[in-house]
């Protein structure tokens, strides 16, 4: 998947606002739309899109660390906040974005440093106005519950 490396690679208003937000993440996962710096910068690529559902993948290294050596949470906060947001892009229509409003995560322990992990973002509610969504990331390997998360993202019609 190609990452945007300036603004002059991402997409301009409208041609957001020409495709459903169900689009834009497939044109992304497919790599015929650039996908977000912040990826490359946390070290985490999309991996699945399906309507309502998202999953990023990504392997925590030393340059997210904390400290103490630990994966900072701002890591998972970012994460979580990634894949919930995104979950709610596939619901939005054409002519219409969304941005977070509140997020919420609860780290439930901590993530070694390069494990690979899934962090899946699914659709609770999607309205006019708002979407609901919750998240969980999962260890590739081991399976085991490393954070949960839940949003409330603003849907708003620009055209």
């Amino acid at each position: 998947m190609p990452i945007a490396t300036s603004p002059s690679d991402l997409l301009n208003q409208d041609e957001l606002l020409s495709m459903s937000g169900l689009d834009f993440m497939t044109g992304i996962l497919n790599g015929t739309l650039p996908g977000p710096p912040i990826a490359n910068t946390m070290g985490y690529r999309l991996h699945t899109v399906s309507d309502g559902r998202v999953t990023f993948r990504g392997t925590p290294e030393f340059n997210v660390t904390n400290p103490m050596g630990t994966v900072h949470g701002g890591w998972y906060g970012t994460l979580l906040d990634s894949a919930m947001a995104c979950a709610v892009m596939t619901k939005v229509p054409a002519g219409s974005v969304y941005t977070t409003l509140e997020y919420k995560i609860n780290i439930t322990r901590g993530i070694p440093l390069g494990m690979t992990i899934d962090c899946i973002g699914t659709i609770d509610h999607s309205g006019r106005s708002t979407g609901v969504a919750k998240g969980e990331i999962r260890g590739v390997e081991d399976g085991k519950l490393y954070a949960t998360g839940s949003t409330t993202c603003i849907i708003m019609k620009l055209k």
